[in-house]
């Protein structure tokens, strides 16, 4: 039985301005439940924030989301939770690429802000669950378990940011949008239907907290000032130089300022970043081939699986499943690929599945490549 067939509850729906929270909250409200809206105030200085309908933290969406709740009818606040987001999503992330690490925020935001901070002053309150726009689905089994899994709609599922989630926090997690085999644009005439302004709305996109987009940009005002380092091929000759570590990502080809092809001709990949010594190796395709990873920090939803087992693993979210076999030892999670992956970087979550049933997700430690001359380079930084 999935969470449909739940009786009627006390619901936060937290409303970010865009269509699908908008929908969510409204979908639970039809369904009897007894709905509070509420927008999460992310930055102490809003307007810094994405400015039109790119992002979800601005002032606009603020006014975009309060329009949804009235016209919904149902109660609405704002809730001022910038510090918290600032410490726990925005310098983790500026921590995280100084470390040469690659974070996923939006998956840090569902696990510190929307189902930490959020749930827990939702629980205090008297509410039982949180609703919110995500594509997932939550099972209620006989035993009174709950399994979270992918949407009906594999194109739109989101699970890979909700696996961080455990089982308390399923208990208290709705999402509407997750069983139902509905396209992106069905949603905004249902929106339409609804009476609700952000129908039209454009879904956002990159990172919230990021005003202008520019990623790099961003760092480099936070983290400016390093010393200028060497871009290295993987015999250690430089190549050119960088303005710091910080601004690659294992995998980029775009933007390494070389100046000179590679002898065969081919592209180079970014396959090391080294904050200790600020430079970055760069090397061909095939290096990338990563063949098994350990990953750190595991959080299940549910029970942890015992002794060795064949998942698929989701690498990032908007990427496709990989066949592996995993095994927990000792609070690390070893994992191997069936066949090699490639653009495996420290950092990112790896979400592993059984069949539909996210099992959990941890954080990338170190990987293992295929290549001799990657392996002992591919190790992610303390």
């Amino acid at each position: 039985m999935t969470q449909t067939s739940q009786p009627p509850l006390r619901v936060l729906a937290a409303m970010s301005g865009g269509v699908d929270s908008a929908v969510a909250a409204a979908r639970a409200a039809e369904a009897g439940h007894d709905v509070t809206g509420v927008h999460l105030a992310l930055s102490a200085n809003p307007q810094s924030f994405r400015t039109g309908a790119r992002g979800c933290c601005t002032i606009e969406d603020s006014r975009d989301a309060r329009r949804a709740a009235d016209v919904i009818g149902i109660p609405f606040y704002v809730w001022d939770l910038a510090e918290r987001f600032r410490e726990d999503v925005v310098e983790d992330f500026i921590a995280e690429y100084e470390a040469g690490r690659t974070p996923n925020p939006c998956l840090r935001c569902n696990e510190k802000i929307k189902f930490a901070a959020l749930l827990d002053k939702a629980l205090a309150l008297g509410f039982d669950a949180v609703c919110t726009g995500h594509y997932a689905t939550v099972v209620l089994n006989e035993d009174g378990s709950r399994e979270l899994h992918r949407a009906s709609d594999m194109a739109k599922d989101q699970s890979y940011v909700l696996g961080v989630l455990d089982e308390k926090q399923l208990a208290h997690a709705m999402f509407p949008l997750g069983d139902t085999l509905t396209t992106k644009d069905e949603i905004r005439a249902e929106a339409q239907a609804r009476g609700l302004a952000v129908a039209k709305k454009p879904d956002s996109h990159d990172i919230c907290f990021i005003a202008d987009g520019d990623t790099q940009g961003f760092l480099a005002s936070r983290l400016g000032g390093k010393a200028e380092g060497d871009i290295l091929d993987e015999s250690g000759t430089k190549l050119g130089s960088h303005d710091g570590a910080f601004g690659f990502t294992i995998g980029q080809r775009k933007g390494l300022r070389i100046g000179h092809p590679a002898a065969d001709g081919k592209p180079r990949y970014v396959l090391d970043i080294s904050p200790v010594n600020n430079t970055v190796t760069v090397g061909p395709a095939e290096a990338l081939d990563v063949t098994a990873l350990t990953a750190i920090k595991p959080r299940w939803c549910g029970a942890a699986p015992v002794g060795p087992g064949t998942y698929t693993a989701q690498l990032r979210a908007h990427g496709g499943e990989t066949e592996v076999t995993a095994e927990l030892v000792d609070g690390t999670l070893n994992v191997t690929f069936t066949e090699a992956v490639r653009g495996v970087a420290p950092g990112q979550a790896v979400v592993l599945y059984d069949g539909t049933r996210v099992v959990g997700s941890a954080t990338i430690a170190t990987t293992v490549r295929r290549t001799a001359a990657a392996v002992g380079r591919s190790q992610g930084q303390d």
